[in-house]
């Protein structure tokens, strides 16, 4: 077994090699004078159990590009298997066709790593469960919520009526719920309309009383945080003696910082599934790393062994 990694998130990569007892592969990754993404690998890897680890995070064309390459690269050296390790894989919410003559991106994007050489795809937390049909190679989809649900089980958080377990809009109750099953406390619905693409506004909350409990907010991303910070001022608006921001992803784009910066929020707990960069790194700010489960996850895959365990 062999693992390796782009530019995106060495330190990831890192993490997970420590996990493992591996050293990392040993790959040179540059640009051509024009700008061309370049690629050599400095061991031999014919027969190889090969992990490529790149997330596909911002900026993304340049990411997913070179992940590309990558596979390209091991392919031809005679890898014997290629796993794509994706912890944020990019383009994910281009999944569908909600207006006319638009691209279903998601799936270009799967075709294309497929089309590379890639034999399997690991990823984390896609924005929607059914991205992993896209792909004609099979895709072992983990969750990080198992990871922040035992951080907020170490904040005291567990099966007491004192917290409210929020999901931001409908389309995440069953994220909620799963966090209900592992925490305990009442569900809690915002009800988000949006008015643009870019622009979201809250409007009514549905389900558990929130006055007087702490409001747990859970997300699979926070983009440009406007639709999150828009759910904590609601819960703020509602009463809420405290109220904490949970991802898996934190991309914090655009004005996401000060926003958050901004929000009446007590704690934001996100993942290392992307890199952090100093300028985004707020006061309330915990980072989790993933890279235990991406590393054990690996080693199951490697060994044929069943990974379904890690699928919750």
């Amino acid at each position: 077994m062999k693992l390796f990694t782009g530019r995106a998130h060495p330190a990831l990569a890192r993490r997970i090699c420590e996990y493992l007892g591996l050293p990392l592969g040993r790959a040179v990754m540059g640009n051509f004078p024009d700008g061309e993404i370049s690629c050599k690998i400095d061991e031999d890897v014919r027969g190889r159990d090969v992990f490529l680890l790149q997330p596909t995070c911002p900026p993304v064309n340049e990411t997913l590009m070179e992940l590309l390459i990558m596979i390209e690269s091991f392919k031809r050296a005679s890898a014997d298997r290629i796993t794509a390790v994706v912890p944020y894989f990019g383009y994910a919410r281009q999944d569908r066709k909600d207006e006319g003559r638009v691209p279903i991106t998601a799936k270009l994007v799967a075709n294309l790593i497929t089309r590379a050489g890639a034999d399997r795809v690991l990823a984390m937390d896609l924005h929607t469960a059914q991205i992993q049909g896209f792909f004609d190679i099979p895709v072992d989809h983990l969750y990080a919520a198992p990871v922040i649900d035992e951080h907020f089980k170490s904040m005291g958080f567990s099966d007491n009526d004192d917290f409210v377990v929020v999901s931001p809009d409908e389309g995440s109750i069953k994220r909620a719920l799963a966090h209900m099953a592992r925490l305990g406390g009442h569900l809690a619905i915002i009800d988000k309309r949006r008015s643009s693409a870019e622009k979201t506004k809250q409007a009514n909350v549905i389900g558990g009383q929130v006055e007087g409990r702490t409001a747990l907010i859970f997300d699979d991303m926070i983009s440009t945080a406007g639709s999150i910070c828009g759910a904590a001022e609601v819960m703020h608006q509602h009463g809420a003696k405290n109220v904490y921001l949970a991802a898996t992803h934190g991309l914090l784009v655009g004005g996401a910082v000060e926003k958050l910066q901004n929000a009446p929020i007590d704690g934001l707990i996100l993942t290392d599934t992307v890199p952090m960069a100093s300028e985004k790194q707020i006061p309330k700010l915990t980072v989790l790393s993933i890279a235990p489960l991406l590393g054990e996850a690996i080693k199951r895959i490697h060994r044929n062994e069943s990974v379904s365990r890690l699928f919750v």
